[in-house]
């Protein structure tokens, strides 16, 4: 783990010939923004005066409150390998605070921390692995993003026919060289799908990971003539594109949810942590699939889960536990999505999951068949329940959740609700293709 000082920093700014560090941050809804400052600027920074307009910020503050400051995370230094290598360019990831110098409430990273602060007392530290999915699209003669691909390559495929292989490999190369720890790729399952997962690791340092992951493959895809969407469903007959998150919590370096006398090889607190997820998973649901395209992938026939089961090594089941044991042990949530701000999503599983153990809910029995092979009936006979099948089915679940509620906080929470609601009424005003296709007939 990275201990940097405010001295170490301004050293590898010189060593590295560094000109400009961005100073970045993530709004609301998981978009990153940044202040770019020169190297003359730094020390300013670095002792958090760097000051912006948070009323211009999507769910932040109204302009009579709108002065804002950034204090960067130290540890979060990097410099960008696909910048330029003379006048480089590097960043820090910022903590946002009020002008009375308090943590912002409507600032994502800092609910993921209070988040993980919550689990810290309980002796937990919670550690997690993403996979996370997106496409390669083919973009227009204005370089403009398309939905369509010359490819049609399938799970596993390699080149000549997966013609993203090559932007894949340099996505790698260039986060290898940034410090992540790249366990796996491949192409997916519809053309012009990839998948990338991430090395376990505490929860903070992967949510910044997610946000730095999806620049470095959208601005590498690009440098390929390339359109990086993480669109969870961008077109319909095939596949989605979801971000499986593995999750265990650890005390002592040990990761408490094995235990080799259990015969799925689970603890109590892993069971209980399941019981948590499926307890809350229907308000969860609005942070971790927040978009009207989101519930598009979540349908039967395209692998994304959408019944509250478990299962081992099924992935038919909302959650999974992977073969893996000892401290390998996880629990996998398959229904998210990569459209979801990491830092709330992560921070809605952990507190779900904490819910769990403070209670000791059970989750109900595991169920490794085919869960979409059963009837409507079959599926009522288990008592088997679905997850919401719009945003505002969701929204209306997270409403009702005060655990999810306490955990946004009061300002994101109205944000937040605000924001989707309108998204989901603007959608409802529009005339698709389809319904034209349809209807128009009549």
């Amino acid at each position: 783990m990275k201990e940097y000082t405010k001295q170490d920093i301004l050293n590898m700014v010189e060593e590295e010939g560094v000109e400009f560090i961005r100073l970045q941050f993530a709004d609301l809804f998981g978009n990153l923004k940044n202040v770019a400052i020169t190297a003359s600027q730094l020390e300013k920074a670095l002792d958090n005066k760097c000051m912006f307009d948070g009323s211009s910020i999507e769910g932040f503050v109204r302009v009579e409150e709108s002065d804002m400051l950034l204090y960067p995370d130290l540890n979060s230094f990097q410099v960008f390998p696909w910048r330029p290598q003379n006048g480089k360019v590097a960043r820090m990831i910022c903590d946002v605070y009020t002008a009375d110098r308090k943590p912002f409430e409507g600032d994502p990273r800092y609910i993921l921390k209070k988040t993980v602060q919550e689990a810290r007392e309980m002796g937990y530290e919670f550690k997690v692995g993403p996979e996370l999915e997106f496409f390669l699209f083919d973009t227009d003669e204005n370089a403009q993003p398309t939905v369509t691909t010359k490819e049609m390559a399938g799970y596993f495929d390699m080149g000549p026919n997966d013609l993203g292989e090559n932007a894949r490999r340099e996505i790698i190369l260039n986060l290898e060289e940034m410090g992540f720890g790249i366990e796996a790729s491949h192409h997916e399952a519809a053309p012009a799908q990839h998948e990338i997962d991430f090395e376990y690791a505490e929860v903070l340092e992967t949510a910044d990971d997610i946000m730095t992951f999806k620049l470095a493959v959208k601005t590498i895809a690009r440098r390929h003539g390339l359109y990086a969407s993480f669109m969870p469903k961008p077109n319909a007959g095939v596949n989605g594109s979801g971000m499986h998150i593995n999750m265990s919590l650890h005390q002592n370096d040990r990761n408490i949810f094995h235990d080799e006398n259990d015969e799925n090889g689970l603890s109590r607190e892993a069971y209980y942590f399941m019981g948590g997820i499926l307890k809350h998973i229907k308000g969860m649901c609005a942070v971790t699939n927040p978009l009207v395209n989101s519930y598009k992938r979540l349908v039967p026939g395209y692998e994304a889960p959408i019944y509250l089961t478990w299962g081992t090594r099924n992935r038919s089941q909302l959650i999974r536990i992977p073969m893996s044991n000892g401290e390998g042990t996880r629990v996998e949530l398959r229904c998210p999505d990569p459209s979801a701000n990491p830092y709330l999503a992560l921070a809605v599983c952990l507190a779900a999951g904490l819910d769990g153990i403070r209670n000791q809910i059970e989750p109900p029995a595991c169920f490794n068949g085919n869960v979409f092979q059963l009837t409507d009936e079959e599926r009522a006979a288990k008592g088997i329940d679905v997850l919401p099948g719009t945003l505002k089915e969701a929204l209306e679940e997270l409403k009702k959740d005060e655990l999810l509620k306490a955990t946004l906080g009061e300002h994101v929470f109205h944000k937040y609700m605000e924001a989707k609601e309108k998204e989901w009424h603007d959608y409802n005003c529009q005339v698709s293709q389809w319904e034209l296709s349809e209807y128009l007939k009549y």
